[in-house]
This record gives C-alpha cells, structure tokens and sequence, in this order.
C-alpha cells in the first residue's frame, strides 16, 4: 500500500490543485480568471485560472466530480511522477490551444484539463501494462475520441447538452485529450515499463 501511494502521490497533487483553485474562484469575478483570446498574451495566467472558473453550482459540482474520478483513475492505472508532470504541462497548453477558435470569447471550467488527465492515465494503462490493463487503456481512448468526435468542435465554439445549465465548449474537451497525449508521449510516460525497466516514480 505504502508503495503505491508513493507512485500516485504526485498525480494526487494535480489533482487536488486542480480542485482546490476552483473553491475559491467561484468566489472572485469569471472575467478577471477566464480564458479570454484577446487577453491571455499580456495575461498568460489565465491558461492555468481558466480551468478554476466555473459558471454555475451545477458545472462546478460536476466538475468537482470528475476531478475525484480521474484521480481515483491515475491511482488505479499506476500514474506517477512523469505522468503527473504530463498533466501539469497539458493544462496550460489545453486552454492555449483554444486561440485556435477566437470565437470563443470566454472559457472556464475543469473539463478540458480532466479530459487531458483521461488521456495521461489511458497512455500510462497503453505503454506499461499488458492484458487486460492495456486493453483498458485501449477501451478509455477508443470511448473519449468517439465522444469528441461526436461534440463536433468544428462546429462551432459552444455546444447546448440537454440538462446542462451553460453550454459546453468542445474545443476545451479535444485540446485536453490532445494536449495529454503530447505530453504524455513527450514525458515517456510508461516508457521504462514497456522497455523493461523499473517504472519511474
């Protein structure tokens, strides 16, 4: 047990700190923290405050949520230091990528960011597992590319889902789940384990 809480503690990080700014943003103005395209040259923090920014009560609880599931996911899927490094480097490049769409004028939320961290648990579960583990890896990014294809984020930057309160932005949730896997791939995660080696803590 004392080993594997070592190997996730890292991940366990990123996603408390993923979860813990959201508190007390949802106390302070959206507009001082979102992701604005005209904005983010002359203020890049707002790549990172971008993901504590929430709308409602119910896109903040939800998002809350998920923020538990995918770190409940890096700890089942193993993820350690170099997988917890890949999320940290997807979240600020998951919310730059939507300049890529300057219609969006606002964004906030941690969707895209726990789309990314999805994406660094699945890669994890490809490059070091084998079996039934791997397959898993396999099913999770098979599931998230089908979703984002259906989200259609070409289509245009904010998307109405039948009993949600705010629309989502698709691109948010693709640049997330790219974004992961670069970095995952960048980072080596999983690398020592498909070479072999002892898997980096």
């Amino acid at each position: 047990m004392a080993r594997g809480l070592r190997l996730t503690r890292p991940w366990l990080i990123v996603a408390a700190l993923a979860a813990a700014g959201a508190l007390p943003a949802w106390f302070a103005d959206p507009a001082a923290l979102d992701w604005q395209p005209g904005r983010w040259p002359a203020q890049p923090w707002r790549a990172v405050t971008a993901a504590w920014v929430h709308l409602s009560a119910l896109h903040l609880g939800a998002n809350l949520v998920g923020a538990a599931l995918v770190a409940a996911l890096g700890e089942v899927a193993g993820c350690g230091r170099r997988a917890a490094l890949a999320w940290a480097l997807a979240w600020p490049l998951t919310h730059l990528a939507l300049a890529l769409q300057p219609a969006l004028q606002h964004y906030g939320g941690l969707s895209g960011l726990m789309h990314a961290g999805v994406a660094v648990a699945a890669w994890q579960l490809l490059r070091a597992e084998r079996g039934r583990r791997r397959a898993v890896g396999a099913a999770l990014l098979a599931g998230m590319t089908i979703k984002l294809l259906l989200e259609a984020p070409w289509l245009g930057p904010l998307r109405q889902v039948p009993g949600w309160d705010i629309p989502i932005a698709p691109l948010a949730h693709t640049s997330g789940a790219l974004a992961g896997l670069l970095c995952a791939w960048a980072c080596g995660v999983g690398g020592d384990a498909a070479r072999g080696r002892p898997p980096s803590t």
